[in-house]
């Protein structure tokens, strides 16, 4: 999430990263996949900081945007469906 906010906060500053309304839903460390909960006016915003991730820990990385959904529950049907290969 360090990484998220950090990205965030250099494209945006602490305003736009207040906005924002980021928070960690869960995180999966054997398949890499993170539910993110975002403000839907900032939708965006949260998506092109996502993109100009290129390390983590420096480590060269990449993070990619799946599935957005409205709800949480709508979206854990639809990583469902992607992680079982649907």
């Amino acid at each position: 999430m360090e990484a998220v906010w950090c990205s965030i906060m250099q494209l945006y500053g602490e305003y736009g990263a207040s906005k924002s309304g980021l928070k960690l839903i869960d995180y999966n460390e054997q398949s890499g996949l993170a539910i993110i909960r975002v403000a839907h006016t900032e939708t965006e915003k949260v998506r092109a900081a996502l993109a100009s991730i290129t390390e983590i820990a420096s480590k060269p990385a990449a993070v990619h945007v799946l599935k957005v959904s409205g709800t949480i529950k709508a979206l854990n049907k639809k990583v469902k469906q992607v992680s079982s290969g649907q």
